[in-house]
């Protein structure tokens, strides 16, 4: 009896060890729910990764007490089934979560069902932004929003200097999404979306083909390509049909294409060969490479792509936050059934929601795709990967990053993108659509679109510059002229052909030509494509068009009579010198003279005799050295240092007095009758202005009042109201831009001067709308054409001069210099005078000195009239032909005596 008792004792505590054992063992059991369209090959990758990651999680975390249930509900595809779906998961499954749906437009109506009942919705395929909007707090998107790649586009963009894009979008929330933040991105960067393509989910071929045919008529080579792969592969099989994919167009794919293409077949890619490409970048990891592998041996003919692997670590992250939230309360807080409320608001508000998102919202780890953490309800990329589509696969290119910018290698460190830096410096070598190797320009004239309309002037002068004819057979217009051939220099530069019209522009007969103003306003309201021809780049223009680099100089300059200035009469010799310069001569001749005569009276015969012949002696000797043919000879060293220096000046004089007499004599010394703007005004004279130039308005800021200004439309009425002056009708001074006062003074040289250039503009230019990709390759041709000999050709042709002696106001504005600055001052000649005055003190002083050094003091006139008979001079035998012509023939003997010594 005892040994029963006993065995009953270990068999009931057996039987409670087993009980408590399984108690232990037995895990809560969780629904959460998933959305998705049943069938869909995408559903069906994504519901293998979901299950795989369950099976994953928990085989290594057996001691977790809770396991996820699922339970999937069919979205048929449609926006309202999804919905749908969601609330039939609520209701029936009491679901606690629900990862899901496939797309965006889903997604949009899902989050109001998950936002009234408190049940969070996890979704890894939803991108468009538009859902981030809705601020629910119970969504979470375990993926990038499209809006995070725009940067990326927008640096490629950048790299290639491309100004203008298309996006080529599919039709709903999903291709919407981006647009907003794409058009902020390019606008930083000055990119113009000059229009949308749009494509219907559900397009038939032809539907595509005839939006790609509209396309292909616009001059924008450049496409952002956003949709689904499956679309995206059927929009380019009909681009390349098209001729879309030849040299010269950039595509560019957005995640919504790079990310699955992996899913899609060779066939399909092939066409997209040349694009570039954004894509999600996914680091490389043993255990990404493991998955992989294990993917490919149980599913070798399912693609998997990167929205897998975040399906994979979203349902990582709902058990991680799941088990974390624990498996209290985990109830519906129904409303009162008796109330009138519509079905979503039957269903009650989660109590388990709230704690679940906040566990949720705290979930980190490293997943397959990376690392994984919501900010603000979703992932944060860091990393985009720009790839190149070739031989039905994509190749590498490089990497973009926050901080920084495109680079070849994550670990590369950043270059910025300046003028000497290439987009080779950034990304590695691209293939473009046609397989070339060169960047696409992003911008041609199609040759299948419209020709451009060119508005030119209609003017009736300075035709040098555009001239307007009818060909009298076909009645269509010649336009010739400087601003013509220099366009059709400039056209043979531009990187891609032009076709154009010229179409005059002229008021209807019987009102006022119009001005430049009008002219431009036409690029403006549409008229015209462009205006060719002399419009000047101004400040107020440039607001509502644009200019190019100017193609020729330009500026304002004030054009008035002249007049000779010389008056030719019989004094006219004595105007080369000043008077001061006349009376320092004078004076210095009389100097020369009495110093050589004082050096010379004591040892040379020709200076001595009597007291007149003295004196004439003096003045001969002075005057003969102008001619240097003085008859007198000099013996002292001083003396002789004072004629050559005296020589040398006199050189000097002679000369410069013959070039300026001549010049005084035979050119013409012509002045402006006026001095500058400012006395015209103050004047209040009448000015001319060219009828349809922007001068008006600038004559009338500056102060000229209207009845003072009279319009001309040519050179020769130009020329006839100078003529006239104020007086009788005309005016006294006229205002002209730089290439028109070319041309006149080309003709009028000898009659008028421009005096000045009051105002300063930047030239010529082509007119173009604002935007227009245009501009910045005629710039660059402009330059290249005004660098050439074509332009000297061209300026040659059509500004030469109707008068061959007019010189160029431009490299010579002013050929006739003023009196003044001809006639011959002291000021250049005083350097030498002074040299001659410092020799004759110096000899004159040495000469006083040693004369009274040997003087007896008692006569010194009388003494300085006797021969000195001590000088070195009596030693040197002299010829005696000019002594005997002075002395006595009785004392021929004696002279004789004295010269042989």
């Amino acid at each position: 009896m005892e040994k029963n008792k006993k065995l009953f004792f270990f068999v009931l505590i057996f039987v409670l060890l087993v009980k408590f054992s399984r108690g232990q063992n037995k895990k809560t059991e969780v629904n959460v729910g998933v959305v998705t369209d049943v069938g869909n090959v995408y559903s069906k990758m994504f519901m293998l990764c979901i299950n795989m990651s369950l099976s994953d999680f928990y085989s290594s975390r057996s001691q977790f007490q809770t396991r996820l249930i699922l339970n999937v509900a069919d979205s048929k595809d449609d926006v309202v089934g999804a919905a749908a779906a969601a609330l039939e998961l609520i209701k029936n499954k009491q679901v606690k979560a629900i990862l899901g749906p496939l797309t965006s437009m889903q997604a949009h109506f899902m989050i109001e069902v998950g936002k009234k009942t408190q049940v969070p919705i996890v979704s890894y395929s939803a991108t468009s932004p538009f859902l981030t909007s809705l601020r629910s707090p119970y969504f979470f998107r375990a993926t990038y929003e499209d809006s995070s790649q725009v940067n990326a586009i927008k640096a490629i963009i950048k790299l290639f200097g491309w100004r203008e894009v298309v996006p080529v979008y599919v039709d709903n929330t999903f291709g919407e999404g981006i647009l907003p933040r794409l058009s902020d991105a390019l606008q930083e960067i000055n990119v113009r979306i000059p229009y949308r393509s749009i494509i219907s989910v559900n397009a038939t071929d032809a539907e595509i083909s005839v939006e790609l045919l509209n396309i292909m008529t616009k001059p924008t080579r450049v496409f952002i390509v956003h949709m689904n792969s499956t679309l995206a592969s059927r929009v380019f099989t009909k681009a390349k049909e098209i001729g879309l994919m030849k040299p010269g167009y950039a595509w560019i794919l957005t995640t919504g294409v790079t990310d699955d293409l992996s899913s899609v077949t060779k066939k399909c890619v092939k066409p997209m060969e040349g694009a570039l490409g954004v894509k999600n970048y996914i680091r490389k990891s043993n255990e990404l490479d493991i998955f992989r592998a294990r993917w490919r041996k149980r599913f070798p003919e399912i693609g998997l792509n990167t929205y897998g692997l975040w399906a994979y670590d979203a349902i990582t992250a709902l058990a991680m936050a799941i088990e974390e939230a624990g498996i209290d309360n985990m109830t519906f807080n129904n409303v009162n059934p008796g109330k009138n409320v519509s079905e979503l608001e039957a269903l009650g508000l989660s109590q388990y929601g709230p704690k679940l998102r906040q566990t949720l919202s705290q979930i980190q780890f490293k997943g397959l795709a990376g690392n994984f953490q919501f900010v603000n309800g979703q992932l944060q990329p860091s990393v985009f990967e720009i790839v190149n589509v070739i031989n039905s696969g994509e190749k590498s290119l490089g990497f973009w990053t926050k901080e920084n910018g495109l680079v070849k290698k994550l670990d590369q460190k950043p270059r910025s993108m300046n003028v000497l830096s290439s987009w080779k410096d950034h990304l590695k070598h691209v293939v473009w659509p046609g397989k070339t190797t060169y960047v696409p320009k992003g911008w041609e004239i199609p040759t299948n679109g419209k020709r451009l309309r060119i508005g030119v002037p209609k003017r009736t002068g300075y035709t040098e510059l555009v001239k307007v004819s009818w060909d009298p057979i076909t009645n269509l217009p010649i336009v010739t002229g400087f601003c013509i051939g220099f366009f059709e220099a400039v056209i043979k530069e531009m990187p891609y052909d032009i076709s154009y019209d010229f179409i005059p522009f002229e008021k209807p007969r019987g009102k006022p030509a119009g001005d430049h103003n009008e002219l431009v306003q036409q690029v403006y309201l549409g008229k015209y494509d462009m205006v060719v021809g002399d419009t000047t780049i101004l400040a107020n223009r440039s607001s509502y068009v644009e200019f190019t680099f100017p193609f020729i100089k330009s500026g304002v300059g004030l054009i008035t009579r002249i007049k000779d200035d010389v008056k030719r009469n019989s004094i006219t010799f004595l105007k080369p010198l000043s008077w001061e310069l006349w009376m320092t001569s004078f004076l210095f001749f009389f100097l020369i003279g009495f110093t050589v005569w004082v050096l010379e009276h004591r040892v040379n015969p020709d200076f001595r005799g009597p007291a007149n012949y003295q004196a004439s002696t003096i003045f001969w000797f002075a005057f003969s050295t102008m001619v240097f043919a003085p008859r007198e000879r000099v013996f002292s060293f001083g003396a002789r240092l004072l004629v050559i220096t005296w020589y040398f000046i006199v050189l000097i004089l002679a000369q410069s007095y013959t070039a300026s007499l001549a010049s005084l004599l035979t050119t013409r010394q012509l002045q402006p009758t006026i001095t500058s703007m400012t006395s015209l005004i103050e004047k209040g004279v009448t000015v001319g202005y060219p009828r349809t130039s922007f001068i008006f308005g600038k004559l009338k800021d500056s102060g000229f009042s209207q009845s003072s200004l009279i319009p001309f439309d040519s050179a020769e009425e130009c020329d006839k109201l100078l003529s006239k002056g104020p007086e009788k009708g005309g005016v006294s001074a006229a205002f002209l831009e730089v290439p028109y006062m070319r041309l006149f003074l080309g003709q009028y040289c000898n009659v008028y001067q421009m005096i000045e250039e009051p105002f300063n503009v930047d030239g010529f230019g082509f007119v173009l709308p604002i935007g227009s990709p245009l501009v910045a390759d005629f710039s660059r041709a402009i330059l290249k054409v005004a660098e050439s000999k074509t332009y000297l050709d061209l300026d040659r042709t059509w500004f030469k001069k109707k008068d061959e002696r007019c010189p160029d106001p431009i490299t010579n504005p002013n050929t006739s210099p003023s009196i003044s600055s001809l006639q011959l001052r002291l000021s250049s000649f005083w350097v030498l005078f002074l040299i001659a005055f410092g020799i004759c003190v110096f000899t004159l002083g040495k000469f006083t000195f040693f004369f009274f050094k040997k003087s007896q003091m008692n006569n010194l006139w009388q003494e300085f009239n006797q021969r000195d008979g001590d000088s070195y001079i009596n030693k040197v035998e002299k010829c005696p032909c000019s002594s005997s012509r002075h002395m006595p023939e009785n004392n021929s003997q004696e002279t004789t005596q004295a010269y042989n010594g």
